[in-house]
């Protein structure tokens, strides 16, 4: 689930930062510049590691902070494809159930991939398992929000987020109602740069409160055989 990602850049160090030492200096700003960040195609930074290598500092014409080339490994959170992962549910919406791992939210478990057959209710705003039953009955199993939920890793997602282009100029724009319209439009166009697609149709894989309920009852179960087959064994020594 988390991995090292080796990675380079020149740090920065600013003039104000020189008293403190070197090392020190350039690990602050390292992960003043990626913790909590998404990188493209490579995950959430989490934390430094260590420094690999560092090159000679150089100071550019007109500016006088320090530039240093850095070779440096950092922990990454990038779960493999196929990886069973467990989680808090954080919503449900039609589109499916939205999961969070406390320090990552964006994680989405579509209606699709939910166990068969579920529902959505409007009601309680909650998916719904219907679990059948030996009878032909159908037993609701709800997902509630803040539940823990186990899901596998089907599908990652990254998204380009880099500015594209400046906004459109006032005279391009018109009066009244469109300026709303703008908003919003420019409001759809926000991406999530990472984004987990997760699937729990098969067994074993939902809400930890279904199998922990079922493996009660099947060792209530057992007991009880147990229990029945030493009531046999000691009716038939009592008859000899």
């Amino acid at each position: 689930m988390f991995v090292l990602a080796e990675l380079k850049d020149t740090v920065r160090i600013a003039p104000d930062q020189f008293s403190v030492k070197l090392v020190d200096a350039i690990r602050d700003e390292i992960d003043r510049k990626l913790a909590n960040k998404v990188l493209l195609n490579v995950g959430l930074c989490i934390a430094l590691k260590d420094i690999v290598s560092l090159q000679d500092s150089i100071i550019l014409p007109g500016d006088g902070a320090s530039h240093t080339a850095v070779v440096f490994r950092y922990i990454v959170f990038r779960p493999k494809v196929g990886t069973v992962v467990t989680g808090k549910i954080r919503s449900c919406s039609r589109e499916g159930v939205h999961v969070t791992l406390g320090f990552f939210d964006d994680i989405l478990i579509p209606h699709a991939a939910l166990q068969h057959p579920s529902r959505f209710d409007e009601a309680e705003q909650a998916w719904v398992w219907e679990y059948p039953l030996e009878d032909g009955a159908k037993h609701d199993l709800f997902m509630d929000v803040g539940e823990p939920i186990k899901f596998r890793v089907s599908r990652e997602i990254f998204e380009e987020t880099s500015p594209v282009g400046p906004p459109k100029s006032e005279s391009q724009s018109t009066q009244g109602p469109s300026t709303s319209t703008a908003a919003a439009t420019a409001a759809q166009e926000i991406k999530t740069p990472y984004k987990i697609i997760g699937a729990i149709n098969e067994s074993g894989l939902g809400v930890l409160s279904w199998w922990d309920q079922q493996g009660k009852e099947d060792d209530q179960e057992n007991e009880d055989n147990t229990e029945y087959d030493n009531d046999e064994d000691g009716e038939g020594a009592c008859e000899e």
